[in-house]
């Protein structure tokens, strides 16, 4: 039987920290771009991007073809876009807004075969992009090397961070500094530099360390990705905002 071919997945057991990005721009040709940069992993964005269903499974595809881990973040909890992100061979799952124990639960029961949980086995594509041979190897395996992801970015689940980390099959815990920042501030971007934000950072970073769970974080530069300390995933911006940022860039060099 072939070994699965995880990048995100080695680099983390490996406890070496993994750079990855956002993109929400559709298309296998983006996908592959992002891919060839380096990063360990692409996280393809379908809560808030422009990407449909067909431009997920190809883009996966080219993010792994480019050497990174694809990473799909779906844009809720519910069990069929989870069994739809994971049939198309994605290295992981990024759920965002979970904020009680149970929601957590019910993400890993929808991510995970049984006897685990309940996800459905139907799919022939995901045994490509594990660098497996069969569908029936890909099952095997699947429970162990797909990477279950949840997001805490609201009060409730910061509250609840110390039930939510205990459950098991959570593989990693990434704040969502953003929404994070509205619940608690009012206001995007915050400034990383208000208490209330800090603290509630490090509760969430402390606690999933306690209990054994890798930690992620989105940033907004390379910089501040040197920076983000005792993180093991770390998510340096998104496709839009690069291009914007170096179009800005250079027609402001322009015009000067």
């Amino acid at each position: 039987m072939a070994a699965a071919n995880i990048r995100l997945k080695t680099l983390l057991q490996q406890g070496k920290p993994a750079f990855s990005t956002f993109i929400a721009l559709k298309g296998m040709r983006t996908a592959q771009i992002v891919g060839h940069t380096g990063l360990d992993a692409v996280i393809i964005d379908r809560e808030h991007g422009n990407i449909d269903d067909s431009d997920m499974h190809d883009m996966v595809s080219a993010v792994r073809n480019a050497g990174a881990s694809p990473i799909v973040r779906v844009r809720g909890p519910d069990g069929p876009l989870i069994k739809r992100a994971l049939d198309t061979g994605a290295h992981g799952l990024l759920v965002p807004m979970v904020n009680t124990a149970d929601e957590a639960r019910s993400v890993v029961a929808s991510a995970k075969f049984p006897p685990i949980g309940f996800r459905g086995q139907g799919s022939a594509f995901p045994c490509f992009e594990l660098g497996l041979e069969t569908p029936a190897e890909y099952v095997a395996k699947a429970n162990d090397s797909v990477l279950t992801m949840i997001q805490i970015e609201s009060v409730a689940g910061l509250n609840n961070i110390e039930e939510i980390c205990q459950v098991n099959g959570i593989d990693l815990i990434f704040i969502g500094p953003n929404d994070l920042s509205l619940a608690l501030l009012g206001y995007v971007p915050p400034k990383r530099s208000e208490k209330i934000f800090i603290d509630a950072i490090e509760t969430i970073r402390a606690t999933a360390t306690k209990h054994g769970k890798k930690v992620g974080i989105l940033v907004t530069n390379g910089v501040e990705a040197r920076e983000a300390k005792g993180f093991d995933l770390i998510a340096i911006g998104t496709d839009i905002r690069a291009l914007q940022a170096w179009f800005a860039a250079q027609l402001q060099d322009a015009r000067s």
